[in-house]
């Protein structure tokens, strides 16, 4: 799935709501910044077989710039539906300090090598705030993830890769406290852990609303998880630098 087939998909859902009740908002939320670092990107594929690997601690990668996108729609100042585009790959470079069966390719210790570490996100959430005042905003709901991974290595003589598309179910969290007219500070995620596998993506930082409708963030962001099943062992912890513009339409 790409972002057009993504948004064709989305079109019906969106038109539905524009026709829906007044008392309606329409927003905006722009985010990039930079991919830090990991503190590990464990893979092992196959699970039976393959060589258990920590793409973070034998290989490199340099601070990358990511963003993603989110457009919602909130009913009533409680009842909020959104959805997300959130690309991102992580490219690891180096030598190997021991052989690494990936997929049943042989990528040999000491020999350049290049990693690409791709997990995009397509979701969307319903969400309802059970607090909303001139100080407090909470909530929680559902998020429904389409989650498009691809793991591949590359040498020069080798290449092999693992890639998977599936549904992935979220609960949704939101809570945002304002002390003053201006100046809010907000922590907002999606996570969920189940046998095979979890996920967490997580944002805490500090919103500044310039005007009704002009609003920035600053904050940090972390998104970890995998999963762990028959075929696969894969697992990463991702830290985000973040910066974001809120547009209320």
């Amino acid at each position: 799935m790409n972002f057009l087939s993504f948004s064709r998909t989305l079109a019906p859902v969106l038109l539905l709501l524009l026709t829906l009740p007044s008392k309606a908002q329409l927003r905006l939320d722009l985010e990039s910044g930079l991919v830090l670092g990991t503190n590990y990107t464990d893979v092992r594929i196959p699970n039976q077989g393959g060589t258990l690997v920590d793409l973070s601690k034998q290989l490199s990668a340099e601070p990358k710039v990511f963003y993603r996108a989110r457009l919602g729609y909130t009913i009533a100042n409680r009842h909020t539906i959104s959805a997300l585009y959130a690309p991102l790959t992580v490219r690891y470079q180096g030598n190997f300090d021991q052989d690494i069966n990936f997929n049943n390719v042989l990528f040999p210790a000491n020999q350049p090598a290049t990693a690409y570490y791709k997990f995009n996100s397509y979701r969307l959430t319903y969400r309802y705030d059970f607090v909303a005042n001139d100080r407090w905003r909470v909530g929680a709901g559902f998020t429904a993830k389409i989650r498009d991974a691809d793991t591949r290595f590359e040498n020069e003589v080798s290449k092999a890769n693992y890639d998977n598309v599936g549904f992935v179910p979220l609960l949704n969290f939101y809570a945002a406290y304002s002390p003053g007219d201006r100046w809010s500070v907000l922590l907002e995620g999606d996570a969920l852990g189940a046998k095979a596998g979890r996920a967490e993506d997580v944002f805490l930082g500090a919103v500044y609303q310039a005007s009704p409708k002009l609003g920035f963030k600053l904050g940090y962001r972390v998104v970890e998880g995998g999963a762990d099943t028959d075929e696969i062992y894969t697992f990463t912890w991702i830290n985000y630098a973040s910066a974001g513009v809120l547009l209320t339409l």
